[in-house]
């Protein structure tokens, strides 16, 4: 598929990748553990396989403990001795994530273009609240969409569906932005345009299609729309 700027009237965002900058988690690891970039890695790697496995068994829980659940795994896997407390010292890192440059001229951009935006995540209320509050984006947001009010994660085509519900815009008439491959094809396969965010130039898999749109930063998406 192509990228049809007509059709969309509404925007939805994922947070954690897209909005705000993960990374940070890997520098707050590296006050606790000698390998920060591994034990990251398996973090992010296991709490992701950890949402999806949830979907499919129907075990959810709130994306915050499912994070730590994977933090405790990444630690033990890295035979990292840190204490409880210090494990939940990283994770509130979570709550204080710092906004990308490109993000808060890009979402003016696109609300004085008359466009409705929205976060669409896999975080829980209390992750989302704290993530918008400290990017300082609550002005330029409609509201935010939590995985945690279906009880299922990206990329379950429920979620993306509830989104469209919330939202009152028809599913074909919203763009998901997302720095997540698969959050990608979970909003295509719903029946969203996809834009996938690559900040970075990393190759897009084979698997399963294309992004309808792929851009390097959120000015980009401002100059297609706007």
């Amino acid at each position: 598929m192509s990228f049809d700027p007509d059709r969309v009237t509404t925007i939805t965002f994922d947070s954690y990748g897209t909005l705000v900058d993960v990374e940070a988690a890997t520098a707050a690891l590296a006050d606790v553990v000698d390998d920060p970039d591994a034990v990251s890695r398996r973090w992010r790697t296991r709490s992701l396989a950890y949402a999806f496995v949830a979907n499919q068994i129907d075990a959810y829980q709130p994306f915050y403990e499912i994070n730590r659940d994977a933090l405790q795994y990444a630690l033990d896997a890295h035979d990292a001795a840190v204490t409880a407390d210090e494990r939940d010292e990283v994770l509130a890192v979570y709550h204080e994530l710092e906004v990308f440059d490109d993000v808060r001229d890009g979402l003016e951009g696109l609300v004085d273009a008359g466009y409705d935006c929205y976060v669409l995540s896999n975080g829980n209320p209390e992750m989302l609240e704290s993530m918008v509050e400290h990017a300082d984006i609550e002005e330029l947001l409609e509201d935010t969409i939590s995985a945690d009010e279906v009880e299922t994660f990206k990329p379950d085509s429920e979620i993306y569906r509830h989104a469209a519900a919330r939202t009152g815009t028809p599913i074909d008439e919203i763009a998901h932005v997302a720095a997540g491959w698969y959050d990608v094809r979970g909003a295509n396969h719903a029946g969203m345009q996809s834009v996938w965010v690559d900040r970075k130039g990393k190759p897009w898999g084979p698997f399963d299609g294309e992004p309808d749109l792929t851009i390097e930063t959120f000015d980009e998406l401002v100059e297609t729309l706007a």
